[in-house]
């Protein structure tokens, strides 16, 4: 009990797994590290090394799934896919165990079976269940010594955000598999390190889950307690002076550089076709650096007014990625989509010409065009469009930012007030389906069943479906601010005693859908209410509530110990209102 893993650490895999052994060859043995009287010794033989569950409180629970990403089998016909590491940004990209030679269903190798059963857990509704999740412990096969094999380095703690069924071409055969996209974990908290009491209590049948998950990284139970709003508050952040490698590179092929795992970013082998991202596309691309694109993007201006044709194609491709479609689509789709917004949103003198935005957004390093042909690729126009039927959208890497929810509602607003503040904003939203991101409180929903009209005024019934809403908890936090607003400490009189509103900070309706929970609330005055809800003012990380226009300070939100503010749903609608500082 009480052994350390330490993220960066290299260990020592030996196949005789003697764990009485501390060193092999001057490197710690990890199965003298993961000795355990009461845990079958850890197995490091496969890519997905899941740990025997045990029966616990009438429950079986695993107590970890180890996978190791091994790059000396990448990039051949029967494995070509290539695991793809930013552990700088906690990302990592890992490809099950299906191979180009297995005949059976795809989802039934003993590994990815037990990914695809380990990420039903983490996508768990509640806390008590997202307790019995299985944390992924994530290692790397590194060289020492000349050796290719037999050393690892330990990466991390993380949970399974995305599952993507894929396939890939390589050599002339077509392979399956499943993608998972992984967040590693923040351990900050604990010094880069994972204490193996942690593993020993969750695979120990006389523990219960609750307690196991006191030993956990704080990280850990973070996200066990809210589920994944958490995880952008929870992932591995490192600021290197150093380029990092490209996470969303193609994630098979290409030639190893060094000891990484990250592969190198190839150019399209066919030569009769332009495939573009645009400049810069071959970087890291952060947060941050993806809002400050948006920020700067090239807009022609034509009488001293912005053409909107650009940040309405690059709203449609952020619609394209909340709605869970493919990030590219074919040109005919685009025109006749992106082409209707242009008529309705543009200005009404701009001739409507998405081909423009569909070819000249690759500058702006978040938009992908493929399959023009290369003699088209100077000066292309709509009628080549419309003969070849490019696809076009966001990158990959921008994409897989705009999956955050974050990430994706500061994107949006920061389009929306740089480039179309003076556009109606609620039909905008409505028309791109993204209804709910020009409001905190999002969209409740409401269907209208059945509608029958009585007597000479005209009167409608409507059967409602909407969002539950505790209103006991309503009136405890109420209580416990005694009516006044945690802005600017009012507390409204009438003619029954006193009043002030109930806010969620991260509204319940959707797109936001979030918890009806005690630190998802606010007590506000109507006038601040509003506010809030309309995205006038947000709370910044210091606490100072500010004006969304100016940033000039309107007070600061009052707290109380027996109230918990979830630092995660102020930062979600700090993102609504364009001003979270992404890192």
């Amino acid at each position: 009990m009480g052994s350390q893993l330490r993220v960066g650490e290299v260990l020592r895999s030996a196949r005789n797994r003697d764990p009485s052994l501390p060193l092999i060859d001057g490197y710690p043995n990890i199965h003298h590290l993961t000795a355990s009287e009461v845990l079958a010794q850890v197995q490091l033989s496969k890519g997905i090394n899941p740990m025997a569950k045990v029966r616990a409180s009438g429950e079986r629970r695993r107590p970890a799934i180890l996978i190791c990403s091994s790059s000396w089998e990448s990039g051949t016909a029967e494995t070509p896919w290539r695991d793809v590491f930013d552990l700088d940004n906690g990302r990592v990209r890992y490809f099950g165990d299906h191979s180009g030679d297995d005949t059976v269903p795809v989802g039934t190798m003993p590994g990815n079976a037990v990914l695809l059963e380990a990420f039903a857990g983490h996508q768990a509704s509640t806390a008590q269940q997202r307790a019995m999740a299985v944390p992924l412990l994530v290692f790397a096969e590194v060289s020492r010594n000349t050796i290719p094999e037999e050393h690892v380095e330990f990466c991390g703690v993380a949970v399974i955000e995305r599952v993507e069924r894929i396939e890939q071409e390589a050599e002339g055969r077509t392979s399956l598999n499943y993608r998972y996209d992984l967040a590693v974990l923040d351990l900050s908290a604990e010094r880069e390190q994972v204490d193996w009491a942690w593993i020993e209590a969750r695979g120990n049948p006389e523990i219960a889950a609750a307690e196991a998950l006191e030993r956990a990284p704080s990280s850990w139970r973070q996200w066990v307690e809210h589920g994944d709003v958490m995880l952008p508050m929870v992932r591995r952040r490192i600021v290197r002076p150093a380029e990092s490698e490209d996470f969303d590179s193609q994630s098979a092929g290409g030639e190893q550089e060094s000891e990484r795992l990250l592969p190198a970013p190839r150019l399209p082998e066919d030569a009769a076709s332009v495939s573009s991202a645009g400049d810069g596309a071959s970087e890291t691309l952060t947060p941050s650096e993806l809002i400050d694109r948006l920020k700067s993007l090239k807009i022609h201006q034509r009488k001293g007014q912005q053409s909107r044709h650009k940040p309405l194609a690059l709203l449609w491709g952020i619609a394209r990625v909340a709605a869970g479609k493919e990030r590219l689509a074919l040109w005919r789709q685009f025109r006749d989509e992106v082409g209707g917004l242009m008529a309705e949103f543009g200005h009404p003198e701009s001739s409507i010409t998405p081909e423009y935005p569909f070819w000249h957004l690759r500058t702006s390093g978040l938009w992908d065009v493929r399959g023009v042909p290369s003699e088209q690729a100077g000066k292309p126009h709509a009628a080549a469009f419309d003969r070849a039927n490019p696809e076009g959208g966001m990158t990959e890497q921008a994409a897989l930012l705009l999956r955050d929810p974050f990430v994706r509602s500061q994107a949006i607003a920061v389009i929306r007030e740089t480039y179309l503040a003076d556009i109606g904003q609620h039909a905008l939203m409505e028309r791109l389906g993204l209804a709910g991101y020009e409001s905190a409180s999002g969209v409740g929903e409401c269907a209208e069943d059945e509608e029958t009209y009585r007597g000479p005024a005209e009167r409608r019934t409507i059967t409602s479906s909407r969002v539950a809403r505790d209103i006991e908890l309503a009136k405890k936090v109420k209580k416990l601010h005694d009516d006044r607003c945690q802005v600017c400490g009012l507390q409204l009189s009438t003619g029954f005693g006193t009043y002030s509103e109930a806010a969620h900070i991260r509204g319940l309706g959707r797109p936001h859908d979030g918890p009806d929970e005690l630190p998802n609330l606010l007590v506000l005055c109507p006038n601040h209410h509003v506010q809030f809800d309309t995205l006038a003012i947000y709370v910044d990380a210091e606490g100072t509530v500010r004006s969304t226009a100016d940033g000039s300070r309107r007070g600061e939100l009052r707290r109380l110990p027996a109230h918990p503010i979830a630092e995660a749903h102020l930062r979600y609608q700090r993102a609504l209102c364009g001003r979270d500082a992404t890192e």
